[in-house]
């Protein structure tokens, strides 16, 4: 059953009246055909369950199916407002968003094995506006300029995000491409902050994708970066 965007999703990413320029202003990186506004940069929905109801568990990547992709403000509000959100899914699932550039949503893509996660686990209940605010931030660029941008790079510091619902809690995640600059780590996790407004008691934890092919965990950590907001 499809649904409306938010307001907020709306106003950044509709394409009729004034927001149509903004939006093409944001979200083009070239001259864009009547009616089609190109986002920066194509990116990818993929779905996981880890268990379907009687099925056996499978391995995390043979769980992984891809929705679609999408490359302009057009095609993603098609998709978008025909996706459950998180509220309507069941324990274990998880949606991936990625650039078109990360072959499979796995620790080992060439793109992602020498970076890795800011993690925020989320009581139930509250998820819904949070990862749409988030897919919102990511392709919409909001984090362009917390990487170390160099002229050859073909991608994006940010590779993708992820939210994975689970029995007692849903967990929200941020993957970037390079786990050993610290002050582009940084700088991602106070964006992240900002564009969510997250209030001064979240825990934000950081994994390495190297650290997760050691453990086989996503989000287990036994020594995690736990930085409050402040």
């Amino acid at each position: 059953r499809s649904r409306l965007p938010s307001s907020k999703f709306s106003s950044s990413l509709s394409s009729s009246g004034d927001e149509k320029s903004v939006s093409r202003e944001r979200l083009s990186n070239g001259a864009a055909p009547v009616g089609v506004h190109p986002l920066k940069n194509t990116w990818v929905f993929w779905f996981r369950q880890q268990r379907a109801p009687g099925n056996k568990i499978t391995n995390y990547e043979e769980g992984i199916k891809k929705i679609a992709a999408s490359s302009s403000v057009e095609s993603f509000w098609s998709l978008w407002t025909h996706l459950h959100p998180p509220s309507a899914l069941l324990p274990t699932t998880d949606y991936l968003l990625f650039h078109s550039g990360i072959r499979r949503p796995v620790w080992e893509d060439p793109l992602n094995i020498t970076g890795g996660k800011w993690i925020i686990r989320l009581k139930k209940g509250i998820a819904d506006r949070l990862w749409e605010d988030l897919v919102l931030a990511v392709i919409g660029d909001q984090f362009d300029e917390c990487g170390s941008a160099k002229e050859s790079d073909e991608w994006p510091e940010i590779c993708g995000c992820t939210i994975s619902v689970r029995q007692n809690e849903d967990i929200v995640s941020l993957w970037n491409r390079h786990d050993g600059d610290a002050k582009v780590k940084e700088r991602i996790r106070d964006n992240l902050r900002r564009v969510l407004n997250l209030p001064p008691t979240t825990v934000i934890e950081y994994k390495s994708n190297n650290d997760s092919m050691q453990d086989k965990s996503s989000f287990r950590t036994n020594n995690p970066d736990r930085t409050p907001l402040t």
